[in-house]
């Protein structure tokens, strides 16, 4: 008898094992920011047990990255939307001008993106059969005029809504806007009659909201939600949610808006999450429903290098209302699930801390960026060589296409380096790192001739085009052969180092202000990228600059163990 029982015992705890075991691994953990570093004004969808995230660009070419993921953790990006400089370039733009806000959307097999290209056409649509591309020419919009486009797909039916202006463009105070919906044809890809506001000012006028932007449009059940932030893309920024019983309305706001917001949050707290905003919503594999939007990692008070990233939180729905359950203290780093992680193989890591290194032997990782537009006969690949650039006139402070190509910065701690083959012939050229954040703010860390002999400068942009301050010079011993460069981060300071050898290293200079390069000191709406550079400033050259890797490492407190 005693022998039964003990197999039906360990029958048992075996069955209560593999089923624990089971729902472990079920488990997976959100690490917020989804994507980090510069990913702004993120749009997303799910296509059967896909889903999509594109994310603005501005200046930036190839322009609106395209994300995919099977667990909303981890992402892998598979293209970009405007990858041909014969769809649209933004030479002569400012880098923070360009695309702002991009959205995705799927319908009866083809893929949509809307977007605003700012201070020219406007708002535009393209499509795509495969959202890794190749996407198509863009098609304007002129009756929609606003900013922030998305779509809303209904039957046959489509619809665009947007920010626009307020009622008779009347504002009655500064930053008044509202929410316009339009019909559009989605063969033909033509709007459809007139335009109606459905959102004036924001949830309630009389407190005077401002900048109503992003909106987005859903359907649940008998009910259409419309939502958008509010408060503009700072400290201040919020999501918010009206319904209806209509696409065109009318819609009543939410009696406990804002839905999501970090602005009343303690500033003194630990590694703060702020600025959270421009949400979009989408089922998760749990069948729950989990808000994708942007916020900011500060270092100190509103100065963050690392631009507007990626996150995610859960959503709840309450009295058939949606909104967002970001946990004690705001937005957290993390969030238990319960569904299965899948990982991307071959996927750069975007979330926690990380490091890899990019070699340039076929073909460049696609998350890099060029200045405005690609020139393809600019630069080279091989194994023997690296990343071959020529030099241009161009610099990074005028707003052409310069031989410039970077990677963003994705942490506050961290550091990235490489090794550079060149020889300056003059002492206008010159190669090396730059950690960009405008025209008007950056650091370059660089090889070039001074006094006719070899040396490693450390130059800070000024409010004056192509002319820079010294900040630190060092000689080197050869005019030629190769030069390691590392540029590292440590929350508001830069540190700069070189190596003639490629183990010992030596500090240019350390200790050097990282909230020069902020968004809270430059403005705009862009975040730090860390590029490789070569200049001949103003002047003819045959000269090149080789980079035989680039190594990127990051850091952040918040997630060491």
């Amino acid at each position: 008898m005693l022998l039964p029982r003990l197999r039906r015992f360990l029958g048992s705890l075996t069955a209560l094992l593999l089923l624990n075991s089971a729902l472990f691994a079920q488990s997976i953990v959100l690490t917020n920011p989804i994507l980090s570093g510069f990913y702004p004004d993120p749009s997303v969808i799910r296509v059967g047990t896909d889903y999509y995230l594109v994310n603005s660009t501005f200046s930036y070419f190839p322009g609106i990255p395209v994300f995919h993921s099977k667990d909303l953790k981890n992402w892998q990006q598979i293209g970009n939307v405007i990858s041909r400089p014969t769809q649209m370039n933004f030479l002569g733009d400012r880098m923070t001008r360009g695309l702002f806000a991009p959205a995705i959307e799927h319908n009866n097999g083809t893929y949509y993106v809307t977007c605003t290209q700012i201070d020219h056409k406007g708002n535009f649509v393209v499509t795509a059969k495969n959202p890794a591309g190749p996407w198509s020419d863009p098609v304007f919009l002129p009756e929609v005029r606003g900013i922030d486009p998305s779509l809303f797909f209904e039957g046959d039916k489509a619809y665009v809504i947007y920010n626009s202006d307020p009622p008779d463009n009347k504002p009655l105070y500064s930053g008044h806007r509202s929410i316009k919906i339009i019909e559009l044809d989605p063969v033909k890809l033509q709007t459809v009659g007139e335009a109606k506001i459905v959102v004036n000012g924001g949830v309630d006028l009389s407190k005077k909201p401002v900048w109503i932007e992003g909106p987005h449009l859903m359907k649940r059940g008998s009910w259409y939600y419309l939502y958008a932030a509010e408060g503009g893309t700072s400290v201040n920024h919020t999501e918010v949610v009206f319904r209806g019983k209509s696409a065109w309305g009318p819609f009543v706001p939410y009696e406990k808006n804002p839905i999501l917001s970090q602005r009343e949050l303690p500033q003194d707290r630990k590694d703060p999450i702020t600025s959270a905003g421009h949400a979009q919503f989408v089922d998760g594999p749990d069948g729950k429903t989990y808000a994708i939007f942007l916020a900011v990692r500060p270092y100190e008070g509103n100065h963050y290098n690392t631009g507007r990233e990626t996150f995610i939180v859960p959503v709840e729905w309450k009295d058939e209302w949606p909104v967002t359950v970001p946990g004690p203290n705001g937005v957290q780093y993390s969030y238990p699930a319960k569904f299965p992680e899948v990982k991307q193989p071959g996927a750069r890591p975007q979330s926690g801390n990380f490091g890899y290194t990019l070699t340039f032997e076929k073909q460049l990782d696609p998350a890099l960026l060029f200045m405005r537009t690609v020139d393809s006969s600019s630069f080279s690949l091989s194994k023997a060589n690296g990343l071959t650039l020529k030099l241009k006139p161009e610099t990074v402070a005028e707003t052409g296409n310069p031989a410039f190509i970077g990677k963003r910065q994705q942490h506050m701690y961290g550091s990235t380096e490489t090794e550079l083959n060149f020889a300056a012939k003059a002492a206008n050229e010159s190669a090396g790192l730059v950690v960009f954040q405008d025209e008007k703010h950056f650091y370059y860390l660089c090889k070039s001739v001074a006094d006719g002999k070899p040396v490693v400068q450390l130059l800070k942009s000024t409010a004056e085009v192509n002319k820079t301050e010294k900040l630190a010079q060092a000689p080197l011993k050869a005019a030629g052969g190769k030069l390691g460069l590392r540029v590292s981060f440590a929350g508001d300071k830069y540190g700069f180092q070189f190596s003639e050898d490629g183990k010992k290293w030596q500090t240019l200079q350390d200790q050097v202000d990282a909230r020069f390069l902020s968004t809270q000191t430059a403005g705009g709406f862009i975040g730090c990228v860390l590029g490789m550079y070569g200049t001949s400033a103003g002047q003819p050259t045959t000269n090149t600059a080789a980079f035989k890797w680039l190594k990127y490492a990051g850091n952040d407190p918040m997630y060491r163990k």
